[in-house]
């Protein structure tokens, strides 16, 4: 069969190889053309177009980009026509696919999305456009089946493919000792600080990690860099600090990690699958943060909490992310004791309602099983 998949992000990118490599498994014919990145094409996917093409954040980058965003869904229209693919299949990056799926639909293809959009945080108005114009929809977060069933809409649960991701790293690990003397760190736990990836986001949050972990020192400290940011922006926080920063390390650094303090994001997701003790830390501006709070959904800000449905880790946001608060409840699961023993336990459960692994075949399986049944 012919697949077309489009991923505009490195997220995307990663959950579409996994499931180019799947597909190809399950069906020896497949021809798989794609927007995505390097990791879809080792994987033996064509790649037309690179997601980095394609990372347009925020309303001034939009319009100032708003030409070469309108030529990009004329080319991805045009590609898909030539190729005409027995399915279009989706990886979240709604702004782009929501507009696809409408496309391809009109003319006859049959859609599929892998991994919805936020849509129960917010703009939960694109259900609609998902029930016109989406014929499958394969969700990663358990809870995401009961939201779409209040809009009528029947999706299938396939588990969270960060959960195959982390286990193939950690098949091609190193030992400690190994990563250790590969970066010269000193053989003492440390606590990883993620600060985020954005410039705004580390500056805010960056200097309040710092000052709580220059009252907790029986830990080194390691910074997670963020790829995309130099290593000059990191320098300026850490005069006499002597905090380490890596960039492009991020899971070897949660592997070997004692705990972390991590703005919210999927880098919460992926401490607690790695195990990793944690408190979760976010402060925007107060103009930004008001419109959020009422523009928002949700109870909690890490998929952790929100998976769980009840405060598994700590989350100290906005006026409460203060050094004070961060030094005192990171103390609490850096530490062993009941806090972090009962954290840790939850996670278990957590890797449990994730579906356990193997996310990306069963994706596969069913995709090429509702094609093969519409035939």
């Amino acid at each position: 069969m012919k697949y077309y998949i489009i991923a505009g992000e490195a997220s995307g990118d990663l959950h579409g190889s996994n499931l180019v490599k799947n597909l190809r498994l399950e069906d020896s014919d497949a021809e798989i053309r794609a927007w995505g990145g390097e990791l879809m094409e080792a994987q033996g996917a064509d790649v037309l177009k690179h997601y980095r093409d394609l990372a347009f954040m925020g309303f001034s980058e939009v319009l100032m980009n708003i030409r070469t965003i309108l030529k990009n869904f004329d080319l991805c229209k045009k590609s898909i026509l030539e190729f005409d693919p027995d399915v279009l299949i989706l990886i979240d990056y709604p702004g782009f696919n929501l507009r696809m799926a409408k496309f391809a639909h009109q003319k006859g293809i049959k859609v599929f999305y892998y991994i919805s959009p936020q849509i129960w945080a917010w703009k939960q108005n694109r259900v609609k456009q998902i029930r016109a114009y989406v014929d499958k929809m394969y969700v990663i977060l358990p809870f995401e089946k009961a939201f779409y069933a209040k809009f009528g809409v029947e999706v299938d649960f396939v588990g969270h493919p960060l959960i195959d991701a982390v286990e193939q790293f950690k098949t091609r690990i190193e030992s400690r000792s190994e990563f250790l003397n590969r970066h010269g760190i000193d053989d003492k736990p440390y606590v990883l600080l993620m600060p985020g990836s954005r410039k705004q986001e580390i500056a805010t949050m960056l200097p309040i990690m710092l000052r709580a972990a220059a009252k907790i020192p029986d830990f080194q400290y390691i910074i997670a860099g963020a790829p995309s940011q130099d290593m000059d922006f990191y320098e300026k926080f850490l005069e006499h600090s002597g905090v380490r920063v890596l960039s492009g390390e991020t899971y070897p650094l949660l592997t070997f990690a004692n705990a972390a303090m991590v703005t919210s994001g999927t880098a919460t997701l992926e401490t607690a699958i790695f195990g990793v003790p944690q408190v979760v830390c976010y402060k925007g501006g107060f103009i930004s943060y008001l419109i959020a709070r009422s523009l928002v959904k949700i109870k909690y800000i890490s998929l952790v909490n929100l998976i769980m449905d009840r405060e598994v880790v700590k989350e100290l946001i906005q006026n409460d992310l203060t050094v004070k608060k961060l030094t005192r409840e990171f103390k609490e699961i850096a530490f062993a004791g009941k806090r972090r023993e009962k954290l840790l336990e939850d996670y278990q459960i957590l890797h449990e309602q994730l579906g356990g692994g193997g996310a990306s075949a069963l994706t596969a399986k069913r995709m090429l099983k509702t094609l093969r049944d519409s035939d």
